[in-house]
């Protein structure tokens, strides 16, 4: 048991930290391909490696009441999101639209309470506001200093889909396995996207190598793998929480953008992460309760009787 909340607690840290580097490198992609040839071409390349494994290894088909969670899953976190987050960050540095984003795990913890009867701890409470108080911290404090409209709305568009999406992935994975629930959403996310199919195809005719190769990195490593380390983790913890734990990603984006994209963070930026650490580590803590021991007491008849 205890080896399993380590590997669900290591899977988590990898979501985050390869989600993180998405951010930063949509940001730096955006500045040649557009947002559904982007998203397209990122889930084919994350749809081929999933399929690879999938069909590697023995499979248990979604039962046909499964077919609608994985389309709402599907189309709204790999179709909606990425298109969405990816136009979005053609408007807004990767620390403020991470942020924005970051209004998600709210969403996620309220729709998981009333539709998961995961309900409301406290710890999840607080942890979930202080953590979303960092965020704030961070946006205040983002490099450019102003947000447009239309990105912010964009954002808040992610952020609602994400949400949605999570909540209905969660009841999946107590039938089906982690990665073919991921392959299953980003086949069904690739073949939403098919329509800017000739975009892609115009757009990487034209691109450098080096962004062909930033698109086959986001499809590898923050699609196939971040995704299916989130599912592995959410499956074995509850929706809220994990919600909570990518609280994370706006201060690695922060510094990533800073060392890659030379979007120098302000003094509050650091505030920001540290108050978002506070809040993660507020809303996974899980009090221990020592087990009683059973005491023993001795009948008339000399026959021993446990007493809890």
């Amino acid at each position: 048991m205890r080896k399993q909340g380590v590997l669900a607690a290591g899977a988590a840290a990898v979501t985050v930290v390869l989600w993180a580097s998405a951010f930063v490198a949509i940001r730096h992609v955006g500045q040649e391909i557009s947002a559904g040839a982007l998203s397209l071409g990122r889930l084919l390349v994350g749809s081929v490696l999933l399929g690879a494994f999938v069909f590697t290894r023995p499979r248990r088909w979604p039962a046909k009441g499964d077919w609608k969670l994985l389309l709402i899953c599907g189309l709204l976190w790999f179709g909606l999101y990425n298109l969405a987050l990816n136009e979005a960050e053609r408007r807004l540095d990767a620390g403020t639209t991470a942020m924005l984003v970051n209004v998600g795990p709210l969403l996620i913890a309220l729709l998981a309470g009333l539709l998961l009867h995961e309900g409301f701890p406290r710890q999840l409470v607080i942890g979930s506001v202080a953590a979303f108080g960092g965020v704030v911290l961070i946006g205040l404090s983002s490099s450019s200093g102003s947000a447009e409209t239309w990105g912010v709305l964009l954002c808040l568009v992610a952020a609602a889909a994400y949400a949605i999406a999570v909540v209905s992935q969660k009841p999946l994975l107590s039938r089906l396995p982690a990665l073919e629930v991921t392959w299953l959403s980003c086949v069904i996310g690739a073949v939403a996207c098919l329509p800017f199919a000739p975009t892609l195809a115009r757009e990487t005719a034209d691109a450098r190598p080096s962004t062909i190769w930033w698109i086959v990195f986001l499809g590898a490593f923050p699609t196939a793998i971040a995704f299916t380390t989130w599912a592995y983790a959410l499956a074995r913890t509850t929706a809220g929480r994990m919600g909570a734990t990518t609280y994370l990603v706006p201060p690695l984006t922060i510094f990533l953008g800073w060392l890659l994209l030379d979007e120098s963070p302000a003094p509050l930026a650091y505030l920001g992460g540290v108050l978002c650490l506070i809040g993660v580590a507020i809303s996974r803590y899980r009090r221990r309760v020592a087990a009683m021991p059973a005491v023993s007491v001795a009948s008339p008849d000399s026959k021993p009787l446990s007493k809890s």
